[in-house]
């Protein structure tokens, strides 16, 4: 018990999940949140997964229990994902009220 206690704990600390190549960057309450930092991710290039989404979704009350919605990239991205993570946390991908998303010019 105390293993796996540990092994859970290194995953959060940015460490190999067992017998994965894939380390968590970020965990969500909010399955929609995952998917939006999923698709900032996707965007910049970096492949990534949302782990956990159905069940916090269907039974949300057990979401923190859980751990929350797991957000998953390869090893040799965790850095630049982190990165790219942060940059949402600070606004910089924000669009502003008056932003032109037509796609015309």
């Amino acid at each position: 018990m105390e293993e796996l206690l540990h092994a859970s704990l290194a995953a959060l600390d940015g460490e190999e999940l067992p017998g994965r190549d894939l380390f968590i960057v970020a965990q969500y309450l909010v399955p929609t949140e995952a998917h939006l930092a999923q698709g900032c991710l996707a965007a910049s290039g970096i492949p990534a997964v949302v782990a956990d989404d159905n069940l916090a979704q269907a039974y949300s009350l057990i979401a923190p229990a859980m751990g929350g919605v797991r957000v998953l990239v390869p090893a040799s991205f965790v850095q630049q994902a982190q990165e790219v993570l942060a940059a949402m946390e600070r606004g910089d991908f924000a669009l502003r009220d008056d932003a032109d998303v037509s796609g015309t010019t």
